[in-house]
């Protein structure tokens, strides 16, 4: 029996598609270890987000070659796609995105033809497909929180991403899918599912009257699982995923108000800067007054929602002003949690052509900055908070957390993965 190792790096889809991978080769007789010394194969699923990203990916494919010279080093996903078969000479085998489903017949593959010398290289033109890559995951390792992948790929091309070109245009996943990976996990005793995405809010499947949206998907699926609890437990809840602003609709608000907590009143909600010019030169579908305008829709609607968001500090151009305006803007907002991200220059972008770089080091004292005042908003949002009371996932012993994704200490005598009230 051959034993595989598995890494997984960026995104709730990468982690996602990792647990699917993992599932595959259990299924194909392998035996799953740590990734540690030992392996015969290690598989590496990479990311490439951030100038980071890729150095994270490099050195988990280095760190495999040298743990086991001998093994197959696999490297998968976003990393792998965007630098095609120049993107490391240790590695034995590149699965880019819409292949990982075909990674056991990959490895057949390969071992039958082990004496070969070249890499296996397993990429498709991922910017000419609409074809969503079906995997699923049947079991979860814990049975408290559950990742399920909806969609894939984006058409945006924000000018400093390089996430369209690696993952490809936007697909969906067929919604009787994500129903019966949904109803299955509710069955096993998962107590919250969070529908993830690429791109999520751009789901869509074909009906009747022109096409479905997420809303759509997420009121069947509250009906498909409300009966499907243990006595004196609630039903399962789910939890939205990043969600671009222009696609949270009236429809989606209003049924995330009815919903009486099923679906979590928290959204986590990309602003990247604060000031209008700023987004326009970014390629962001909205402007700095829009955004604020939805939040206050979406405090009016739900006055206890917790919003977190990323931020982009130094984008090329970017003034002290403008930077200031991302500031102010933040705090109006009153984010529970902001992602900080120095500006990354990808190869590639037009954003990385323009000649207006700011300084590494102001963007990293802009980052610097940004993190405090997130701090400081996280500190009084939990404040604001103090009294209330909320559905809470118990996710170890002694812990659990809440709807609006804060910690607190878990009610004496919950056991891990029921949903328990709690004060803040």
């Amino acid at each position: 029996m051959r034993k595989a190792a598995l890494h997984n790096l960026g995104c709730k889809v990468n982690a996602y598609e990792t647990e699917a991978m993992q599932e595959m080769l259990e299924q194909n007789g392998y035996e799953i270890v740590p990734f540690a010394e030992g392996a015969d194969v290690y598989v590496i699923n990479t990311c490439t987000v951030t100038n980071m990203a890729d150095r994270k990916s490099r050195q988990m494919l280095h760190r495999a070659r040298k743990m086991n010279p001998n093994a197959v080093v696999v490297a998968a996903g976003c990393y792998v796609q965007a630098q095609g078969a120049k993107a490391d000479d240790c590695i034995d085998i590149i699965i880019g995105n819409n292949k990982k489903k075909d990674l056991i017949a990959i490895l057949d593959e390969h071992f039958a033809k082990i004496e070969e010398k070249e890499p296996q290289v397993e990429l498709i033109d991922i910017a000419h497909t609409h074809e969503y890559e079906e995997m699923r995951v049947s079991r979860q390792a814990e049975h408290t929180r559950a990742n399920v992948k909806v969609q894939d790929g984006c058409n945006n091309a924000c000018t400093y991403c390089i996430v369209h070109v690696a993952r490809g245009r936007a697909s969906s996943r067929p919604a009787q899918a994500v129903v019966s990976e949904c109803v299955a996990l509710a069955r096993e005793g998962v107590r919250e599912i969070v529908l993830t995405g690429i791109n999520l809010g751009s789901w869509r499947e074909q009906a009747e009257n022109g096409y479905d949206r997420l809303d759509t998907l997420l009121e069947r699926l509250l009906a498909e699982t409300a009966d499907i609890h243990e006595v004196g437990q609630p039903p399962c809840r789910f939890r939205i995923s990043s969600i671009e602003p222009r696609d949270v609709s009236d429809d989606l608000i209003g049924l995330m108000t009815r919903s009486k907590g099923r679906i979590c009143r928290h959204l986590h909600l990309p602003l990247q800067s604060g000031n209008s010019k700023v987004l326009r030169e970014m390629h962001r579908p909205y402007n700095a007054e829009y955004f604020e305008g939805l939040v206050e829709k979406l405090y009016a609607a739900m006055p206890m929602l917790s919003l977190s968001t990323d931020i982009i500090c130094g984008f090329p151009g970017e003034t002290d002003q403008e930077f200031s305006d991302t500031v102010e803007l933040a705090k109006r907002c009153r984010f529970t949690k902001i992602h900080v991200f120095p500006y990354s220059k990808r190869q590639g972008t037009p954003a990385a052509e323009r000649a207006d770089q700011v300084e590494p080091e102001v963007r990293s004292a802009r980052a610097k900055h940004l993190r405090e005042v997130a701090d400081a908003l996280r500190v009084q949002q939990l404040s604001d908070r103090a009294g209330s009371t909320e559905l809470a996932l118990v996710e170890e012993a002694g812990q659990a957390m809440t709807e609006s994704y804060f910690e607190v200490p878990a009610p004496k005598g919950a056991r891990i993965g029921q949903l328990v009230s709690v004060a803040l």
